[in-house]
């Protein structure tokens, strides 16, 4: 496979532009990444000349319906899905909880929802507040030792009562990929429909959720280049199930039927700005084909990159006896979000690291579910040290100086 070329790659982000931000590495990515040229200025340009209630017969109205829908036709297509089973919302968390609402009218009493103890809040507590209505929730435990997620207690969990089975694509405090194809197939075969959190993975590469099978796939534009949105993908078969949470004359469309209050415009219409940039990713490095697969070649170039750059440090943090590197040690089997828990508070080591021009965070991350199935004192909380294909080789030497200096 041919290599990534970052020198492209930092010129799509202004933020390596901005002398504010110079000799600082950028090591904090899972909270929210740079924004890429192409959404600043999608973004700029709607509020500039076409900030105006989109889909009226005028022409700035009119242009800027167009670009609202361009966004959601183009989303769709790198994920392999159909336009109207893109949704746009606030944020991950409330259209999750928007999702949840609709499930309580749809579950009966008695039936069961699984979760995971591995999951960040917001795929997590919308889903469990349903045992109030009587809906059973069953938790699909982690390995306390290591955060990964065992098939076989999935298998000792599904039964014909098991409507919805909810996982991370990755999450945001161990790392680990989760086999979406495997568990998804388990859940189908056991009668449940399936919700992926898709936030921690969607920003190194978009999912073909068409070709893989979930029912419901999320993830936040913030993280991958662009605004502060929530987007979902619903497959029809299951939108079309759920009751209409939108106002009542929008329930026959079904990008509309999970969207009860208007998302951000302009943020929507910029949306469409990660598609150019992974357009011109594509371009550049030669990768051709319809949107989807050029989308999957440039996540399988972007992974590659990121699984080069990430070896080093695990086995860097690995061999720190004082330190617990979380979730696990092959590069090949995690994204580049690293957790570990130090004899101090991971704050405080954020902190320090600040000083050394490291930009990390310090916390729970709203996971304080598996942190506290793995041991680790909230209190303290874990440094977490998250990257993405935009990182380079020189600011891992970087890190890695600055961790000295730490540990």
């Amino acid at each position: 496979m041919q290599a990534l070329d970052t020198d492209f790659v930092r010129a799509q982000f202004p933020a390596f532009e901005e002398p504010s931000l110079k000799g600082q590495a950028f090591f904090e990515n899972a909270g929210g990444s740079y924004t890429c040229r192409p959404v600043i200025e999608r973004l700029d340009r709607f509020y500039r000349q076409r900030k105006v209630q989109p889909y009226a017969p005028y022409e700035a109205s009119r242009q800027g319906g167009q670009e609202m829908d361009e966004a959601r036709e183009r989303l769709a297509a790198l994920l392999g899905v159909a336009t109207d089973e893109v949704s746009f919302g606030p944020s991950t968390t409330q259209n999750t909880y928007v999702l949840a609402q609709a499930f309580r009218r749809f579950i009966t009493p008695g039936e069961a929802i699984i979760v995971t103890d591995q999951d960040h809040e917001a795929n997590s507590g919308p889903w469990r507040r349903l045992a109030e209505e009587g809906i059973e929730i069953r938790e699909w435990k982690i390995d306390p030792d290591t955060g990964h997620l065992p098939l076989d207690r999935l298998e000792d969990l599904l039964d014909e009562d098991v409507r919805l089975v909810c996982f991370p694509h990755c999450s945001n405090i161990v790392g680990e990929v989760n086999p979406v194809v495997e568990i998804t197939a388990r859940a189908h075969a056991a009668g449940a429909f399936v919700c992926v959190d898709g936030v921690s993975y969607a920003p190194h590469g978009f999912f073909n959720v068409g070709q893989t099978g979930p029912d419901i796939y999320l993830f936040s534009s913030y993280k991958t280049y662009g605004p502060h949105q929530g987007v979902m993908v619903i497959r029809r078969e299951l939108g079309q199930l759920l009751p209409n949470q939108g106002h009542h004359f929008n329930g026959d469309v079904l990008y509309q039927r999970f969207t009860p209050a208007g998302p951000d415009h302009a943020q929507v219409a910029a949306c469409a700005g990660m598609a150019d940039y992974m357009d011109a990713l594509a371009a550049h490095h030669g990768i051709t084909g319809d949107p989807a697969a050029r989308a999957t070649r440039v996540h399988d170039l972007m992974r590659a990159h990121e699984t080069v750059l990430l070896q080093p440090l695990l086995d860097y943090l690995a061999s720190k006896n004082k330190v617990r590197l979380i979730g696990p040690r092959e590069a090949s089997r995690k994204a580049p979000t690293v957790a570990v828990e130090l004899a101090g508070a991971g704050e405080a080591a954020a902190e320090a690291l600040a000083s050394h021009g490291i930009m990390a965070g310090g916390g729970d991350f709203y996971g304080s579910r598996p942190l506290q199935s793995m041991g680790v004192d909230l209190g303290k909380g874990v440094l977490r040290l998250s990257f993405v294909h935009y990182t380079t080789k020189a600011e891992m030497d970087h890190l890695l100086e600055a961790l000295d200096s730490l540990l």
